[in-house]
């Protein structure tokens, strides 16, 4: 006769969280590519910062200088929507990296998940933190709802995330690009509610990171580059460049290709050179997305090319600056936004007001370069990102990071 599991039990203890990478262990190229692309956000997002000046008709600051629209002639034909989709895959492909160490160490495919899923949520939580006390802009919340739904394809086989990825790219173009296109044509400056500029930041902050959210959930407009890391975790184009090398340029190749020439339209735009009409203008806000997309992975292909390149280096030196940046990515980008937000909104010392785009990116740059020495410092001392460690410990418990 068996008894019955007593009340009183304790609950299966979650599963042990593996130890972090040793630095020898990593490969440098997913770290150089989290390095890089930190940078191409700092660039994409200081924009969001100024204040002070009125919008033309194609959301564009005005009273820009010649060399102003030069300077953003050049992030929009090279940058503008193409951090989000390098976020997107190198996302898919560190959830297929947590998920293959697990099952590596014995964790059953359903403690996987719960990880992962426990995860995703305190990723939506820093998200929804940062958007309402930073940076409106944050792109963390987004992703962590987006890991939610990618939890279902951890365990899938390469037929079926082929399978997947086919039909998500199918649905961006016809349906969630176009609605993206329409959205960003259609909004203008944040909303104010006649409040103190940091409250003003609060309430907007607190309604665009639902907002985003949704948005991101329904349009499902990176979510073939999630499934797409995810694969390439699998193929390992980027843990391991030199077996893949000609598939990598040609990826690369045709990613720049793609990418100059589908935001020459709305780069031009930027320049001030060309005037369309608001369908033509609509219509090149969706041709760059969705070359954003196929942009986004040839940039992580050249990345990892140029890992390749330096891999004589090891972690020394510029690469191993990168790296320090890539394996506390999460550390960065949030201090970018404790940087920036208070040094040019209304709401701290207001040095963005009138500031043009040619200064605005001279100051991203300026901050990618502080959180390149902060990484370094922290490196060199052999401590991780403390917003790595936070999160560790909020997904794994105090005792288990």
């Amino acid at each position: 006769m068996t008894t019955a599991p007593s009340a009183t039990a304790d609950p299966p203890a979650p599963p042990l969280a593996p130890a972090p990478i040793a630095k020898a262990e990593r490969s440098l190229a997913p770290d150089i590519a989290r390095g890089f692309m930190l940078l191409f956000i700092a660039l994409a997002n200081v924009p969001v910062h100024l204040w002070g000046m009125s919008l033309d008709r194609y959301n564009h600051n005005t009273g820009q200088s010649a060399s102003d629209h030069i300077a953003y002639f050049f992030e929009q034909l090279l940058i503008a929507e193409r951090s989000r989709p390098m976020f997107a895959v190198l996302y898919g492909f560190g959830i297929a990296i947590m998920a293959s160490r697990m099952l590596a160490r014995g964790v059953k495919a359903k403690g996987v998940r719960k990880v992962l899923r426990r995860r995703s949520w305190w990723l939506l939580a820093f998200g929804t933190l940062h958007s309402v006390f930073l940076f409106w802009g944050d792109i963390l919340a987004p992703y962590g709802a987006m890991g939610l739904i990618a939890l279902f394809f951890v365990h899938l086989s390469d037929k079926s995330l082929k399978t997947w990825l086919w039909g998500s790219i199918a649905y961006v173009v016809l349906i969630g690009n176009a609605v993206m296109a329409f959205f960003f044509t259609s909004a203008g400056s944040p909303p104010s509610f006649d409040l103190p500029p940091y409250l003003n930041q609060m309430l907007v902050g607190a309604i665009a990171s639902p907002t985003g959210v949704l948005g991101i959930m329904l349009t499902g407009s990176f979510f073939p580059l999630v499934v797409a890391g995810m694969m390439l975790h699998r193929a390992g184009w980027i843990e391991r460049p030199e077996a893949h090398l000609p598939q990598l340029k040609r990826v690369f190749i045709t990613g720049m290709a793609v990418n100059v020439l589908s935001a020459l339209p709305v780069a031009l735009i930027a320049l001030g050179a060309w005037e369309p009409s608001k369908a033509l203008w609509v219509a090149s806000v969706y041709l760059t997305l969705l070359g954003g997309l196929y942009a986004g992975l040839g940039y992580i292909c050249g990345f990892a090319l140029l890992a390749h390149m330096l891999r004589g280096f090891g972690r020394r030196g510029v690469p191993g600056a990168l790296a320090a940046v890539g394996e506390r990515s999460l550390t960065s980008y949030l201090l970018q936004s404790l940087i920036m937000a208070p040094l040019l909104t209304a709401w701290g010392f207001g040095l963005g007001e009138d500031l043009g785009y040619l200064g605005a990116f001279g100051v991203a740059f300026g901050t990618w370069l502080v959180t390149v020495a902060v990484a370094v410092a922290l490196d060199k001392a052999g401590k991780r990102g403390p917003f790595e460690v936070l999160l560790r410990r909020l997904t794994y418990g105090p005792k288990r990071s």
